[in-house]
């Protein structure tokens, strides 16, 4: 057989001469071998291969991989690695278009003929000894999108399938010496239409290549089940066995428990191909995500007692069904507390490295985190292992999304798979291929039928393969939602983005499904506003059961920029077009895996202890399914003003599902100071993700309080002329303009603390949210008003003890607004300036984005102080996860390292907060609660930067000291606003008040 070219767009050819898939199972030549992960059997082609690129299919070089063509004075390229990221074309991002979207007119059936990049890959390589005249495979683990390949000149095999294995036998074909390999590779194909997922679009060998052989009897695929019913005290490890074998021997079967030590050993004749074994396994040791205990197997073949192979894999004792409408794992109701998870490296896109891979799983782990969708595709083998070592819950994801041909932009005639049998056949293999390598890994709870491909009996069919195959997980399609004509293709209600309330009111309706949300609170910048309504939901109705955020990590690249900086580049920046520019920084963590502020509100509603506190018990509600609370080290601290000045430890048993209330060890000492009491979880001993300490759950509870008023028995000096008012007092002059309407210089120990006059302000930079709800559009009023508005003086008034002095101005803020805002400075004898803003909002115009002042100062004053909430920047509708204390930073920190500058580093519950210099001189401002932020930019530099490296050298502290700051949203990114509550109402009268004094700390 010939390879044809016509096969790379016809959907009916997308499995030629390839070996069928089976388990991911290790196999080595002795326990020495299994003992060093080092296995004769295999033999890795990773490395330096020569390269050809081509822009289509009519520039490839004919004949390359005849075995007298030279190729070794071509290019080198790294395999694994995608082309893209070698200099060969450029990296595109899309989400939802194909991304010949524009440049060619195809339709299901056609690929680009134009630009659909081939690359050519040949390796020249001889048989390593200890393969030689034995068969002889090849298996490349990820391939983007189709690969045809040769051996020596004669064709082996076509695939398709970017993301699951792909074997070949190479026996017939392999020569002594030198042999060569070739491998065309097609960034385009049919199955390109299957993977229009949203991620970065690259193509190439970007996962493991390995050559194998196997011994004479070899086990080619194994199905581990552990079969169980309550109360679980005994389980059935149950093993279905495909062997391959020249002649019949014996099967020696160990069974080690976590600890290494033998719960079972026997020895059975191997006398077919297939061999079906029940093991009893008494009282074993469940796997859950809280305990991740795993058995060993160890299968060893042997004839005449010779060792033939050693075959090894980790098993897990759970079970996972489905009892009514609520899932169950090992007789406990489970709640995801999920995130969706692009494989992505900002270095190497997808083709990732195994230490990136344990990072992401260990700040999983770290931030109370559960499980993980496969957003949208099979990953790679060692992420299961990880999953299944440190205890993630998985939906395994099918690499099948069809975006493309069902959304509103496109010909409804033409939605693929839908029910066109010619696509059937590549959709049912996509499944089998992962259900077959994946199927023994206990972390895997669903399979998923893909992402986004609308509906239909393909789809349908996918989901019976995975139930005929497989009795003990479920099947999941979210696709579903849209189309019901084959509604048991899922065996759970799931559904993206739905409002909070509109799940609430779909609970209320159906109960007939369990429910989880695959996608929801759209992590995009400056976002998850408002998650604690989604979290609150698992608690109220039995059968929703959580959900998966979208998504884990920013899919950024790391680039230079025309300067030559280093920098995190997103879709677009490459030039390549179409895109969709920024939509792929949706991530909980930034490219470089440091965690974004959102993390800690997700780490902190993820928690799985309930702490209620009130003013005299501590009630404590175990949310763990298996943990009991003595697990942890229970920490409770008085703060006095926002200081640790008392603690105490307690270990308390409250076992899962139980509720246990403690009286507050602590009462207050004064009635003058603000006290806090805090309660932290940690871990007690060390966890293979995470040394002993972790914080797993904390609360806090404010007692009421009344300060303490404090009066000025200095006096000062008004001096009033035509133009200004003059404020003196000791240390401190102050200078109020009846010309330009506002404080000119506050002067304080020689130095002028004001760059600018300090003006109201009602506008911050659009976060990504919300741009894509008109943000700028609805809201241009309170931007021209913060810019443009006219501050006039009314009067200046000394006080008749000549102790303070009030200047009042009235602000006009647009044509549009007839009422003013009246500002009032009440400047006391230590030099204390009291603003109070007054403001009766207008109902028929829309309400402010923030109400405030903004203070520019010297770029010298860049060290903050605050008692508030804390530590990492919080929003009104993002603050359940940060705690009360005094907090430090430069203004350069603050500025959130987002991959498109937008409002970032806000801080709200604030009591005061100091800016200060290297001499620890500046101002100390005061409230009784308010937000502020403290940044090296105005809002306007950060609306209008599209880069970091965008923005100016910093030249000024900007301080935006607010009453309040509309919430930063994040059901989506697409539309959704900010929820009413997080708003600032047109409906109210506004009066904020708050203070600000020159001061050495």
């Amino acid at each position: 057989m010939e390879f044809e070219n016509q096969w790379v767009k016809d959907p009916k050819y997308y499995a030629i001469g390839r070996e069928k898939a089976c388990s991911d199972h290790r196999y080595y030549g002795s326990k020495e071998e299994m003992l060093k992960d080092e296995s004769r059997f295999k033999y890795s082609l990773n490395g330096v291969w020569k390269f050809h690129y081509a822009k289509n299919m009519k520039e490839t070089i004919q004949g390359f991989e005849k075995k007298e063509y030279n190729c070794k004075d071509w290019d080198n390229i790294q395999v694994p690695g995608h082309i893209q990221m070698q200099g060969y074309g450029t990296p595109m991002y899309v989400n939802t278009m194909y991304p010949w979207s524009g440049r060619e007119e195809i339709r299901p059936g056609e690929i680009p003929e134009h630009f659909n990049p081939v690359g050519s890959y040949v390796l020249y390589f001889e048989i390593p000894e200890h393969m030689k005249g034995k068969p002889l495979y090849i298996r490349f683990h990820g391939v983007e999108s189709a690969m045809a390949l040769w051996l020596n000149g004669e064709f082996i095999g076509y695939s398709e399938d970017s993301f699951t294995p792909s074997a070949f036998c190479l026996t017939d074909h392999v020569c002594d010496g030198e042999n060569k390999l070739a491998v065309q590779v097609f960034k385009y194909s049919s199955g390109s239409w299957l993977e229009d997922q949203d991620f970065w679009r690259f193509s190439g060998i970007f996962r493991d290549v390995e050559l194998y052989t196997i011994p004479e009897i070899h086990i080619q695929d194994i199905f581990i089940k552990t079969l169980m019913e309550e109360p679980y005290t005994k389980a059935c490890l149950d093993l279905e066995i495909e062997f391959i074998k020249k002649n019949n021997g014996t099967l020696d079967l160990e069974l080690l428990d976590p600890d290494g030590d033998m719960v079972y050993h026997n020895e059975y004749p191997i006398d077919s191909d297939h061999q079906h074994l029940c093991v009893e396994v008494e009282e074993p040791l469940l796997w859950s995500a809280e305990y991740p205990h795993l058995y060993t197997l160890i299968l060893t073949i042997k004839e005449n007692d010779q060792v033939h192979e050693v075959t090894y894999h980790r098993v897990g004792f759970r079970s996972f069904e489905l009892r009514g409408n609520v899932m169950y794992l090992n007789g406990k109701r489970i709640v995801f507390n999920g995130v969706n998870r692009h494989e992505f490296s900002a270095k190497y896109g997808r083709a990732v490295k195994p230490e990136e891979i344990l990072e992401d799983i260990l700040i999983v782990k770290q931030n109370n985190i559960n499980a993980i969708r496969t957003s949208h595709y099979p990953n790679s083998t060692y992420f299961y292992e990880l999953c299944d070592e440190y205890g993630i819950y998985v939906i395994d994801e099918a690499n099948l999304e069809t975006h493309g041909t069902w959304c509103e932009f496109y010909d409804m005639d033409l939605i693929l798979p839908n029910d066109k049998p010619e696509w059937e056949g590549a959709c049912v293999d996509r499944a089998a291929s992962m259900l077959q390598r994946d199927k023994n890994h206990p972390c895997i709870l669903m399979w998923s039928c893909g992402n986004e491909s609308h509906g239909g009996k393909d789809i349908y069919e996918m989901s019976r393969y995975f139930k005929e195959h497989d009795s003990t997980r479920l099947v999941h399609y979210e696709g579903i939602a849209r189309d019901r004509r084959y509604n048991e293709t899922s065996d759970v209600e799931s559904q993206m983005y739905t409002p909070a309330k509109e799940v609430e009111e779909y609970l209320q309706a159906h109960d007939d499904k369990p429910f989880i949300l695959c996608e929801y609170a759209h992590a995009m910048g400056t976002s998850n506003g408002a998650v604690d309504k989604y979290v609150d939901l698992a608690k109220k109705y039995p059968h929703y059961q959580g959900g998966f955020i979208w998504d884990f990590v920013d899919q950024a690249i790391y680039t230079l920029n025309q300067y030559h900086e280093p920098y995190y580049a997103y879709g677009g920046d490459f030039g390549e077009r179409p895109s969709d520019f920024d939509f792929c920084g949706n991530g909980l963590v930034f490219a470089n895996r440091e965690l974004t502020p959102k993390m800690q509100e997700i780490r902190y509603l993820y928690q799985n202890i309930d702490i209620n506190i009130d003013e005299e018990e501590i009630h404590l509600t175990n949310r763990y399914l298996f943990t009991d609370l003595n697990e942890f080290v229970m920490t409770i601290s008085i703060l006095k003003d926002g200081k640790v000045i008392e603690s105490t430890e307690t270990i308390v048993n409250v076992e899962p599902g139980e509720t246990y209330s403690l009286p507050h060890p602590f009462a207050p000492f004064d009635d003058h100071h603000e006290y806090c009491l805090q309660v932290v979880f940690t871990t007690l001993e060390d966890r293979l993700y995470h040394e002993s300490g972790l914080i797993v759950a904390r609360e806090e509870y404010v007692y009421p309080y009344t300060p303490k008023v404090v009066s000025s028995n200095k006096t000062v000096r008004m001096v009033d002329d035509y133009a200004n008012v003059g404020v003196i007092g000791e240390n401190f002059r102050i200078i109020f303009s009846k010309v330009h309407g506002g404080i000119e210089d506050y002067h304080y120990l020689g130095r002028s603390l004001l760059k600018e006059q300090p003006k109201p302000n009602f506008y911050r930079a659009s976060t990504q949210n919300d741009t894509a709800n008109r943000y700028g559009y609805r809201y241009g009023d309170w931007l021209i008003a913060s810019l443009y508005q006219k501050g006039t003086f009314d009067h200046a008034t000394l006080s008749d003890d000549h102790k303070s002095v009030d200047v009042v101005y009235y602000h006009d803020l647009t044509p549009n607004m007839k009422n003013k805002l009246m500002v009032n400075y009440h400047v006391t004898g230590e030099g204390k300036v009291e603003v109070t803003m007054d403001f009766e909002a207008d109902p028929n115009h829309i309400e402010m984005p923030e109400f405030g002042m903004m203070f520019k100062l010297p770029l010298c004053y860049d060290q903050v102080e605050y008692y508030g909430l804390g530590p990492d920047e919080n929003y009104i509708d993002r603050c359940l996860g940060a705690m009360l204390g005094v907090y430090h930073y430069d203004i350069y920190e603050n500025v959130t390292p987002n991959l498109m500058p937008q409002e970032c580093g806000n801080r709200t519950g604030v009591r005061y907060f100091d800016i200060y210099d290297k001499d620890r001189v500046g101002l100390h401002f005061e409230s009784e609660q308010m937000e502020f932020s403290a940044l090296p930019y105005q809002p306007l530099e950060l609306e209008y930067a599209k880069h970091p490296y965008e923005l100016p050298a910093p030249y000024q502290c900007v301080v935006r000291v607010n009453q309040k700051q509309m919430g930063v949203a994040g059901d989506n990114t697409w539309g959704a606003r900010t929820h009413d509550e997080y708003l600032l109402s047109n409906k109210e009268h506004y009066c904020f008040k708050f203070s600000f004094i020159g001061t050495i700390k």
